[in-house]
């Protein structure tokens, strides 16, 4: 009498078990890598504003970093001639593969 009970016990399982078949895998578009300009360094940002001020004095000190997350644009601080703080502050953009002045008419702090 166990041995018929344990067979119904058994295919009842196994029918509540039913396999389905697996969905069909679904193709993802992998996204393009974007290209991005490293942030300058105190070297880069140095020359550059001595090419857009040429009658300003040299900058002495200068950090640049992201101006967000996701942003195109990066901010660098820096002190020029004698001074060793980040008084001043400058906006750079990416334009065609090289960093540009975001405001060039009012980058030059004299």
């Amino acid at each position: 009498m166990t041995k018929p009970v344990f067979t119904l016990v058994a295919i009842a399982l196994l029918s509540a078990c039913s396999e389905e078949p697996a969905p069909a895998p679904v193709e993802t578009a992998t996204p393009e890598p974007i290209e991005t300009l490293t942030p300058p360094d105190q070297a880069y940002f140095t020359a550059k504003y001595a090419e857009q001020c040429p009658e300003e004095e040299a900058v002495n000190t200068a950090v640049c970093r992201r101006a967000g997350m996701g942003s195109p644009d990066v901010i660098c601080e820096f002190g020029l001639g004698e001074d060793e703080y980040l008084r001043n502050e400058a906006t750079l953009t990416a334009g065609d593969g090289d960093w540009v002045f975001a405001d060039p008419e009012n980058v030059c702090v004299g």
